[in-house]
């Protein structure tokens, strides 16, 4: 449908809305990105652990912070440290950003047929605002998921396991402070540990390592219906 628009009037509508923003970290933008930050405690122990939230068209951060609640714009454990931009291309929408912008921030163009961008993170917002928030079976992960798989990303099929390898694989670094913000207090808690703990520190890290990803390996391949997307 979009190869056969009349190009002139494409052109018009390239015109008509500002250019999607760059990367800016200081202002936190990170335009249809997915972003990544440590969590207190947990980080700390297993430092590929963290927070997700996934990023308008304009940068805007949305992360699912709680029962019945998308944050908006204040990244809910503080600034980015990791972020993958998603190419428009590898994803089932429009390329091109939608014309008008609504009330609640997102682009909003009645009775367009071809879904953009910020109305996948929309639906999905929307979804999640009436969702209960729990640590073990519907968290930010699923959140990002949702809407990745709502966007299509390569196809779709995610979940919060490759979601959470893709970032740790190919999640690139704002800085790096946000490299040494992310692993720093695990090395003090794992060096602390070693020192008055020894062998009994490690086995409980590794036990404690085993039951978190053990969990979600077993809800996500095994359990289907445990963990919701």
């Amino acid at each position: 449908m979009e190869q056969n628009a009349d190009p002139e009037h494409r052109l018009m509508v390239e015109r008509s809305i500002p250019q999607t923003m760059q990367i800016d970290p200081r202002r936190d933008r990170f335009p249809c990105c997915i972003v990544w930050t440590p969590l207190p405690v947990i980080s700390w122990l297993i430092p590929f652990i963290g927070h997700v939230g996934i990023c308008r068209e304009d940068g805007v951060i949305l992360d699912f912070a709680g029962p019945n609640y998308v944050c908006v714009d204040n990244f809910t454990f503080g600034a980015v440290a990791r972020y993958i931009q998603i190419s428009k291309e590898q994803c089932c929408i429009s390329p091109y950003p939608a014309a008008y912008r609504s009330e609640d921030g997102f682009h909003d163009e009645p009775q367009r047929d071809v879904l953009t961008w910020d109305d996948a993170l929309r639906k999905g917002t929307q979804e999640f605002q009436h969702r209960s928030y729990n640590l073990f079976t519907c968290n930010c992960h699923s959140f990002v998921v949702n809407n990745v798989n709502r966007l299509g990303f390569q196809a779709g099929g995610w979940n919060v396991v490759n979601l959470a390898v893709l970032i740790f694989l190919k999640g690139k670094w704002v800085s790096k402070a946000s490299m040494v913000r992310s692993y720093l207090p695990f090395v003090i808690v794992g060096g602390l540990g070693l020192t008055f703990g020894g062998a009994t520190f490690l086995t409980f890290l590794a036990f404690f390592t085993f039951l978190v990803v053990g969990w979600f390996l077993l809800g996500t391949y095994c359990f289907r219906n445990l963990i919701q997307l």
